[in-house]
């Protein structure tokens, strides 16, 4: 075991996935000789050679294509969006060519692509850089979504998507790169994707969230109990796409309250899709409405004041005072 941090560890899944598979490939603006914005990608080049490991062009639709027809030539390339904000620049190429197809060959391709992408508020970057995205992603069909809250759980879900034969959207809030550390096996493992982790036992209440906002719902919760003296449950989606709703029930079923929580805005993003399966599948179970905590419906605003948009724990023990009491 070593002490990782997200960033660290995410380098470490790469570095092994190189290593074991020679048609793993690693391309994006900046992440050769410079190692990345952020150096997720850091040493690879010298490591495995500019064939393997090589900078593009600033155009994210000539990455992205460069990606689709890497994939179904027999190639699993793994592909580095600077910023998750210039998602749009590339959208048709993954919604539009790789997410279907395996659908559009009848089965006689797949895109085996890994679209890594650094998001998420909480450190004042410039616009376009922050933006909770995801949910442009959840209504694609044939495309896997994967948020991790922790260094042990990027390594072992990066190699899980690299290993994937469909394409998966590898998303790391960037808050979390450096802000922890945690126990890492240097050795390859991996976590099966479209599986949640309860991360906070309970038995009052069920709160559902991923990303940095795990640590938002831990904290709360914490909190909670120590004034409250009411227990929440925490899970951690780790994959918002697919949904483990088996293991939300499950919690649902036990605390008949729940909550979610996102940085995205409120509108049609992965809490309200979670918010209605949670009614679809344990309506009856329920003993008040499931409530949402996100951040408002506006545009990610300037750094100045995103510490007052994004979401808080104050703002999640509201919640847990409004749903224990509905």
């Amino acid at each position: 075991m070593a002490q990782m941090t997200m960033i660290q560890a995410v380098t470490n899944a790469l570095d092994l996935e190189l290593g074991r598979d020679e048609s793993v490939l690693l391309f994006g603006e900046d992440v050769g000789q410079s190692g990345g914005v952020f150096r997720a990608t850091d040493g690879l080049q010298k490591k495995y050679g500019d064939q393997r490991v090589f900078d593009t062009p600033l155009a994210e639709s000539g990455i992205g294509g460069l990606a689709t027809g890497l994939a179904i030539q027999g190639f699993r390339p793994v592909m580095e969006i600077q910023f998750f904000g210039f998602v749009f620049e590339t959208f048709d190429e993954i919604a539009g060519q790789a997410a279907r197809m395996r659908f559009r060959s009848g089965g006689r391709y797949t895109c085996p692509i890994t679209y890594r992408a650094p998001f998420g508020g909480g450190v004042k970057t410039p616009e376009m850089h922050a933006d909770s995205l995801e949910g442009l992603l959840l209504q694609t069909p044939g495309l896997k979504v994967v948020v991790p809250s922790n260094p042990y759980d990027a390594k072992g879900l990066l190699i899980a998507s690299i290993r994937d034969n469909d394409p998966v959207f590898f998303l790391e809030h960037m808050k979390l790169y450096r802000s922890m550390r945690q126990e890492v096996p240097e050795e390859w493992y991996s976590i099966e994707l479209g599986r949640a982790n309860v991360v906070r036992p309970g038995n009052d209440l069920t709160v559902v969230a991923y990303g940095a906002m795990v640590h938002t719902a831990i904290k709360a919760a914490d909190e909670w109990a120590k004034t409250r003296g009411i227990e929440a449950e925490v899970i951690d989606l780790r994959t918002i796409s697919p949904i483990d709703i088996e293991t939300i029930v499950a919690s649902v079923k036990k605390t008949h309250r729940a909550i979610v929580l996102q940085e995205a805005q409120k509108s049609a993003g992965a809490a309200a899709e979670i918010v209605a399966q949670i009614n679809e599948h344990a309506i009856y179970h329920l003993e008040g409405p499931v409530l949402r905590v996100t951040a408002p419906d506006t545009v990610y605003p300037f750094g100045l004041i995103e510490d007052e948009w994004l979401p808080t724990t104050g703002r999640v023990q509201t919640a847990f005072d409004a749903v224990m009491t509905s």
